[in-house]
């Protein structure tokens, strides 16, 4: 890929640096045991692709402020709770290849450890007066959970929708990075207008991150994600939802089952994903995620030009031609 993270955070390289060093304050603690699974976590942290989004998104309206830190904090914080308690759900020993913490300190420990994240975001906002950025983040955080639940419930019956499945994906992965882009522009004195454009702009980012990870599904690249994943765990992506709409009946009957019955079996799951490929489930998810894409990109190109917006319009970039 042409388009690198770090010419991305180009920008934002200092605020990035200092932010790291102002997110392990925010995570210090005088419990022993609670301070080694904080330095474990801020250790293994990702592509911190949702601080990237506060700040380019606060750079395009404004001045980056403490208010700025503090909101990618919060976000980061309560996102890292939601993780941790996810992969006490899931039964998951691994986050991001290395093991999770329920694996090594155990479930108990896990939940609390979230509780904890999530309490020292709250108080974050909370102490600052930060309410504003509170109800973003925590709006996003109960839209999360609904998708989850939406999602769990429409997997039992196999029966999503397109309208349903973009709803959930809504909730679940957008409505975060929303939020991320929202807070930008709260951080800053910015006229008000721009915190909803920053919203939907976000918005339509995530839909087309999350479908970009669901073709994934279906690719040969080795991205972290096992081959037919979601098939196994029978989540209905867009590709498979395109071609059990567009085939036979009595094909899209013997594809519901085989899902339904045979998903653990390697040889059926590669059936399915033969499927979807030859019904076109491939190439009209990666026409929806184009027009999510430019319907980003004609959202920024109202807000103000700088390097700033720029660097926003790459990482939407990175966002849909990632490899992993």
């Amino acid at each position: 890929m042409s388009i690198s993270l770090s010419s991305i955070q180009a920008p934002i390289a200092e605020p990035m640096k200092a932010f790291e060093g102002k997110f392990r304050q925010f995570m210090k603690t005088k419990v022993m045991l609670l301070d080694t699974i904080m330095n474990y976590i801020v250790q293994r942290k990702g592509k911190q692709m949702r601080p990237m989004f506060v700040f380019l998104t606060a750079g395009c309206v404004g001045e980056i402020t403490e208010k700025t830190y503090r909101g990618a904090a919060l976000i980061e914080l309560l996102h890292t709770a939601t993780l941790v308690h996810d992969d006490v759900v899931d039964e998951s020993d691994y986050r991001r290849g290395f093991f999770s913490i329920n694996a090594i300190w155990k479930n108990k420990i896990a939940v609390l450890v979230g509780d904890y994240l999530l309490s020292k975001g709250l108080l974050l906002s909370v102490d600052h007066k930060d309410f504003d950025l509170l109800t973003s983040v925590s709006t996003a955080v109960r839209e999360m959970a609904e998708g989850e639940l939406l999602q769990i419930e429409k997997a039992r019956k196999l029966d999503i929708t397109e309208d349903v499945y973009f709803d959930i994906i809504r909730k679940k992965t957008a409505t975060l990075i929303a939020a991320c882009c929202a807070v930008g522009v709260q951080s800053t004195d910015a006229d008000s207008k721009y915190i909803e454009m920053a919203h939907q702009f976000g918005e339509k980012v995530g839909i087309a991150f999350q479908i970009k990870d669901d073709l994934f599904d279906y690719g040969d690249a080795e991205i972290g994600k096992p081959l037919g994943i979601d098939i196994k765990e029978k989540k209905m992506t867009l590709p498979l939802i395109y071609a059990l709409q567009n085939t036979t009946r009595s094909l899209r009957k013997q594809m519901i089952k085989t899902i339904k019955n045979d998903s653990d079996n390697p040889v059926k799951v590669r059936e399915v994903i033969q499927f979807v490929k030859s019904t076109g489930g491939i190439s009209y998810a990666t026409q929806r995620m184009q027009e999510f894409a430019q319907e980003a990109r004609n959202i920024l190109l109202q807000f103000p030009e700088s390097t700033y917006r720029d660097s926003l319009g790459d990482l939407l970039s990175y966002t849909i031609e990632r490899q992993k």
